[in-house]
């Protein structure tokens, strides 16, 4: 359909953000212009698109994905990590600041990745800036150029081109984007509780766990915390995966602290005791943790604790993870920490919800308007509501599929999730109200943080 014409989709299961009921919606120009009762909206000339009891829900957002463009292109691309998201219901995509060459610590390592970008996106895409040791006068001209806030690694962050922040780094970053008003996203370890926690390498998933204690988590939280108290920056803790640092935020919050926090689909339907030996494709960073942990994310995210449910999709080439499949050793300790999963994160964490009692309401709420809210896209993306655009997917929430990772459209068939069987499968994807196709021409959209231009201060954020 071209982005001129109208159309409408029509579904006995539209999730809007009231709740789900039968619904006709009508776009124009790309656009969600009416959502009527449904069988309402005669087609005239107009295009319709019945899906009977296939759910209809919105384009789902996801504020963490590392595309590794340019630089690692063989690790993971524009084209094919978008066309991963498309497949998967994902319609908006924000990109990390690594593992690409240059990271995106200066506007010119921005301009190179939106100049890589241009032409290869199949969902729209937009970009986080990183703030790293010595780069503070950076922060506001990249801010101006439209990222949507600055990542930090409190521990080192895997590649020498982006090191972590020491504590008077951290000082000085959050002061400055407190003052031009910026997002920090921060993965939060903490350096020297890793260097203390016993190191033994092998095959052993519960040797690689003891060296990723929950303890790192706790400490940097505590240490990020105490920071954004003086400073007065709003921070946000990315892929949480120990339950001990849910207090800790409860209590920050309490105390006027601007502090949110997100978990991810890996941390959510994977366990500890479920990983194989060798099998280093459950390997990140945080760890996957034991099953009483993975109930209390459950838990606080039924809560409201977190705001958002994202990838972290960062995969790497089959080499790097030494998968004894590809002729590696299977060292935990040894392998690249990354979990691939663009495509399947919807699946995934509707497979487990609908077994714990949530709805596609709450799956909506924690993948699509949550990241939405959380980079200032909720008037445009992440809801089926009047003047959004017409990001759209058709959901069946009731068909099985076992997942063939040769099969994905990710560059590297690597995912923890190969073999195991997952319910709920996307049937169509749909961009400002055009069908995706990934087998024709891309017209995703390079997108920026809204703003009018003018840097806002905190007090007017408060």
């Amino acid at each position: 359909m071209p982005l001129s014409e109208t159309a409408v989709i029509r579904s006995r299961r539209v999730v809007l953000p009231d709740g789900e009921r039968p619904a006709d919606v009508l776009i124009r120009d790309g656009r969600i212009e009416q959502i009527a009762e449904h069988g309402s909206l005669l087609a005239g000339d107009q295009h319709l698109t019945d899906l009977g009891d296939t759910a209809l829900l919105p384009g789902l957002v996801d504020t963490h994905v590392h595309v590794n463009e340019p630089g690692r292109t063989e690790w993971e691309g524009f084209a094919t990590a978008t066309r991963a998201a498309a497949a998967g219901g994902v319609t908006t995509i924000i990109d990390m600041p690594l593992n690409s060459i240059p990271p995106t610590t200066t506007v010119a390592g921005l301009e190179a990745k939106r100049k890589t970008a241009e032409g290869q996106a199949w969902v729209d895409l937009g970009f986080w800036g990183g703030a790293v040791p010595g780069n503070v006068p950076d922060l506001e001209p990249l801010y101006r150029a439209g990222v949507f806030g600055f990542k930090s690694f409190l521990a080192p962050s895997g590649v020498d081109e982006f090191p972590h922040v020491e504590a008077a780094d951290l000082e000085a970053a959050l002061a400055e984007q407190a003052r031009i008003g910026a997002l920090a996203i921060i993965h939060a370890e903490d350096p020297t509780v890793l260097d203390s926690a016993p190191q033994q390498p092998g095959v052993h998933y519960r040797d690689f766990l003891a060296s990723r204690p929950a303890d790192a988590e706790t400490a940097a939280v505590v240490r990020l915390l105490d920071t954004a108290r003086r400073t007065g920056a709003r921070v946000h803790i990315l892929h949480v995966s120990s339950a001990a640092v849910l207090p800790l935020l409860r209590q920050a919050r309490e105390d006027g602290v601007r502090v949110t926090a997100e978990t991810c689909p890996h941390y959510l339907t994977l366990a500890a005791e479920q990983v194989p030996d060798g099998d280093t494709a459950f390997k990140c960073c945080p760890p996957i943790r034991d099953e009483s942990n993975r109930d209390a994310l459950w838990a606080a995210l039924a809560a409201g604790e977190f705001v958002a449910v994202v990838s972290d999709h960062s995969p790497s080439t089959p080499d790097l993870k030494l998968l004894p499949e590809f002729g590696g050793s299977g060292d935990f300790a040894k392998a690249w920490g990354g979990i691939a999963s663009l495509q399947l994160g919807l699946p995934a964490i509707w497979t487990e919800a609908r077994r714990r009692g949530h709805t596609l309401g709450d799956v909506v709420r924690w993948m699509a308007s949550g990241p939405a809210s959380l980079v200032g896209l909720t008037g445009t993306k992440g809801a089926i509501a009047v003047g959004h655009d017409a990001d759209l997917v058709a959901f069946d929430p009731d068909a099985d599929f076992a997942v063939n990772a040769g099969e994905l459209h990710h560059r590297n068939p690597v995912t923890p999730y190969a073999g195991r069987t997952l319910t709920g499968a996307v049937r169509t994807t749909w961009l400002r109200g055009r069908v995706v196709d990934v087998a024709a021409e891309p017209f995703g959209r390079q997108i920026t943080r809204p703003a009018d231009g003018q840097i806002t201060r905190p007090e007017e954020t408060q």
